[in-house]
């Protein structure tokens, strides 16, 4: 029998857009992950500006987006602690939550690659999980060589071999907001879900 897996999918959505759902939903199919699990941050720790929406509406928009998508869920754990949040806690909060049977991956983007060897005890984290490098067709693959000597041959090479890519899909949550507060239409980018509930709170204003 096969082992459950299970991918997470950290960030501040603010707001999540149609890109977000798009690459979750390929990325999900390409590890053939049973569930895959939207985390919103507090605030990242290796970014100092707080999101820009309230974190019960950021967890609200992701609920509206994946509403209907099977085996989509989003949890509010980093929400609920103190900030700022680190990985590696989240990591072993789902690690005791889904036992050792189940196959955990952690989602990234490639722009967050640059930085990995700053993120809060990262060996224990490649350790307990597999972080999965997500980049877009079209772009440059992410080369993990560089992290050698700091992570170790072994672990570059799982890193390696968690590349994933997704499709590419030309939105930013920036964006998003900046076409927002210039009042300008944004139906394009968000499910309408989601466009609906920023409009009615008054959001990114």
């Amino acid at each position: 029998m096969s082992r459950m897996k299970t991918a997470l999918f950290g960030g501040t959505f603010d707001p999540v857009h149609n890109g977000h759902i798009a690459v979750a939903r390929s990325a999900s199919e390409l590890i053939g992950a049973n569930k895959l699990i939207f985390i919103p941050a507090k605030r990242s720790a290796l970014k100092a500006d707080s999101p820009f929406a309230p974190d019960a509406d950021r967890l609200e928009m992701i609920r509206q987006a994946i509403s209907g998508i099977a085996n989509f869920e989003v949890s509010d754990f980093e929400l609920q602690r103190p900030a700022p949040s680190f990985t590696i806690d989240t990591v072993r909060h789902f690690r005791k939550e889904f036992g050792s049977d189940t196959e955990l991956y952690w989602l990234i983007g490639s722009d967050s690659v640059s930085e990995l060897d700053r993120w809060h005890k990262i060996k224990e984290l490649i350790d307990q999980c597999n972080i999965a490098c997500m980049y877009r067709a079209g772009c440059e693959s992410p080369d993990f060589s560089v992290f050698a000597d700091k992570l170790g041959n072994a672990r570059v090479e799982k890193l390696q071999s968690n590349i994933i890519k997704t499709p590419l899909v030309d939105i930013s949550s920036t964006q998003i907001r900046a076409r927002l507060k210039k009042g300008l239409d944004v139906s394009d980018m968000l499910n309408p879900r989601v466009a609906e509930y920023i409009k009615s709170k008054g959001l990114y204003r």
